[in-house]
């Protein structure tokens, strides 16, 4: 397809178009932050703690800030030495940048050819009917590729990796892109187009072979084929399984709940299952506030829940959208999910003891003793991070004994929120300079919230506590954060990494300040943090952290890359996903680019000379987002999310992608890989 410059519509702040921040969050950013706790912050905090203290709170932390001495050769509190870039990229990142761009299509290096492996309507399901834009059913869409793709996971099924089940999560719809202008009537769905929608959230799975010879990736029909969606019912496990506030007219038993919703990122677990974070399923829901009781809504108000019509109007067709007929629906969402993509007949599984809140993913990380870490970030403004440590341990192997072993583990544990302090009190601005000691850097620690039904909160039982996890969260003090999303360990070197996109309301009036681990007022462009747990081991309850990447323009004073030379990076703005690939570099997908260009897929060094040389390795369409990534020795996948989405409708569509022409775009999974001599695909990075 020839490259294509397209206009773009107006954007709300952080590049997002109004018709993504309409449909995906429900104009989130456009409405008060849900969190008006007043419990402490840093940029509080600072005032009453001498630097004295502060470093003997840091000398508890020494084990894991030599971990950092041994990054960068110095001290953990010490700046790092100005690197000296190599003449040649470390392995994984030899490749040529592509540069910011705003071109209708996945652009790549040169040297890497790309396929679309699936696409929205594509069969998944035995006897899906082929895709029709102007002639759509729920049956249909029950068995065709789902809408807006997310996270994206691969599970192999044989030694070489050649056979995998993919899974991928779908996110969210939007309606007035998914059907003809003249047909769609956003203040009068049809039912038929509400149930469709219904039936294209959730998650899909297939079967893919890998091309050895010519590369990519390719479907396989198969007995895996399998698609869940609003109607699929869930099992609710773990502490508040029948819980009075899961309980509805529906569902009295509060133990079976239909449906996933807004499905965001997730993890492929070790015993290979995939977990999925349920993010903002409160813009679904409608009249919450016709809510009387002050206590329910006030609950109802700290998740944003909605008040009036919703933007869907699924309330005319369903009363379990509807607050005021079912109060508790809400409460069944905003919980991470297990599925079990192995075996197509199971039932997947809503995991309470991992807390309910606006899950951006869950990834995990197995202790020192061989229990289970499960790490996860709310995805909303001024909000907090998490992990759950597991009671019993973890069974290696990925049987079905051992999957059901160890996905019972996610029922019983301890969940914590995270405190994080800075360690150059008084000298963070909220500029983004840098402290005296040359980079963000400090202590956390691990607070505990509840474990099993013992609570450690004042005035919240342990049931409370896991459906009203936010607020519980509020009272113990953890650090509000600038929008924390995904969060994964690195296989490599152990460490954990944390995207944190924006928040352009950063000490704005009322709000909370800048902060050591959130420096910039008016964060339009996000960071990306790393830390090391105490002795490395994910069961300990302290931390020494650092910011890797402060993210925007490197020619802007604010902006900081790891101690790398600012006129070697790429522009990268708003992190959303990370992954890794087996050298351990971290590859970071980004989602509202405020620097005016398409998002994309970077890669980053984390150790050595090259740390935080931040590279671009694809951009995605116009109006798209980068999601999902995976990054294999000869392989990425992306999934490209609501591309054209800056169009008010499909009636004028600025993008074209993926089939090209005329056509209206489709979000899609898409594969890359290196062209090798002989035919054969070469390994990703490197030449």
């Amino acid at each position: 397809m020839p490259d294509r410059l397209l206009p773009l519509l107006p954007t709300h702040p952080g590049g997002r178009s109004p018709v993504t921040c309409e449909y995906r969050c429900g104009n989130a950013c456009a409405h008060p932050e849900a969190n008006e706790s007043a419990n402490e912050y840093f940029g509080d905090v600072v005032k009453d703690i001498s630097r004295r203290r502060v470093f003997q709170a840091g000398a508890v932390m020494a084990a894991a800030a030599g971990g950092f001495a041994a990054l960068s050769g110095t001290a953990a509190a010490s700046p790092l030495p100005k690197p000296k870039p190599k003449p040649r990229p470390v392995p994984g990142t030899d490749f040529d940048p592509v540069p910011p761009n705003k071109l209708d299509q996945v652009s790549v290096p040169g040297g890497y050819a790309q396929r679309v492996v699936v696409r929205w309507g594509d069969p998944v399901v035995a006897g899906a009917p082929k895709f029709d834009f102007t002639e759509q059913t729920a049956a249909a869409q029950a068995k065709q590729f789902g809408y807006n793709n997310d996270f994206v996971g691969l599970i192999p099924q044989d030694p070489l990796g050649l056979a995998n089940l993919l899974v991928v999560n779908h996110e969210y719809t939007t309606e007035v892109h998914m059907f003809p202008a003249d047909q769609y009537d956003p203040a009068n769905p049809t039912e038929e187009q509400v149930k469709v929608a219904w039936a294209a959230h959730g998650l899909s799975v297939l079967l893919t072979r890998r091309d050895p010879v010519h590369g990519g990736l390719e479907v396989v029909p198969s007995r895996y084929g399998r698609r869940i969606t609003l109607d699929t019912v869930f099992e609710v496990r773990g502490p508040v399984a029948g819980s009075k506030f899961l309980r509805t007219s529906a569902d009295p038993s509060g133990r079976r709940v239909r449906g996933t919703q807004n499905n965001c990122s997730g993890g492929v677990t070790p015993w290979g299952t995939v977990l999925s974070g349920e993010e903002n399923f409160d813009q679904y829901f409608a009249n919450a506030d016709k809510v009387t009781d002050p206590v329910a809504a006030a609950r109802l108000k700290r998740y944003t829940v909605g008040t009036g019509a919703s933007t869907r109007k699924w309330e005319r067709f369903d009363k379990r959208w509807d607050v005021a007929q079912e109060p508790n629906e809400p409460n069944r969402f905003g919980w991470v999910v297990e599925i079990d993509p192995n075996d197509p007949a199971s039932t997947p599984v809503k995991h309470t003891a991992l807390g309910r809140f606006k899950h951006e993913a869950a990834n995990i990380k197995i202790t020192a003793d061989g229990r289970v870490a499960v790490y996860s970030g709310d995805d909303s403004r001024f909000e907090y991070i998490y992990k759950f440590v597991s009671k019993g341990k973890y069974k290696p192997g990925r049987s079905a004994h051992a999957r059901r072993h160890n996905s019972a583990l996610l029922d019983e544990g301890t969940l914590y929120v995270a405190r994080f302090t800075g360690d150059s009190p008084g000298e963070v601005d909220g500029s983004g300079k840098l402290p005296a000691d040359g980079e963000f850097d400090g202590t956390g620690e691990w607070i505990p919230l509840a474990s099993g039904d013992r609570s450690f909160v004042p005035g919240f039982t342990a049931e409370e506590v896991y459906v009203f996890t936010r607020q519980a969260a509020d009272q113990v003090a953890a650090t509000k954060m600038d929008r924390p999303e995904d969060i994964e360990p690195n296989p490599v070197n152990g460490r954990i990494y944390a995207a944190l996109t924006n928040n352009s309301d950063r000490g704005a009036a009322g709000k909370a300040g800048a902060d050591e681990v959130n420096p910039r007022n008016g964060n339009k462009n996000g960071h990306v943090l790393e830390w090391e747990e105490d002795r490395g081991d994910a069961a300990s309850t302290r931390f020494s952290w650092r910011l890797l990447l402060v993210c925007g323009d490197p020619k802007a004073a604010d902006t900081y890359f790891g101690g790398f030379p600012k006129n070697q990076i790429s522009p990268i703005s708003c992190p959303d996903n990370v992954a890794f690939d087996r050298h351990g570099n971290l590859w970071v997908a980004t989602d509202g680019n405020a620097l005016g260009a398409n998002d994309g897929l970077f890669s980053v060094p984390v150790t050595g000379p090259e740390r935080g040389h931040v590279k671009q390795f694809l951009s995605v369409p116009v109006g798209a987002e980068t999601c999902g990534p995976v990054v294999t020795d000869d392989l990425v996948l992306v999934a490209v999310q609501h591309p054209g989405e800056n169009a008010a409708s499909s009636a004028n569509p600025t993008s074209h992608w993926p089939d090209g022409g005329t056509a209206q775009p489709r979000p899609a999974i898409v594969s890359v890989w290196r062209k090798g001599r002989f035919g054969r695909p070469g390994r990703i990075g490197e030449r």
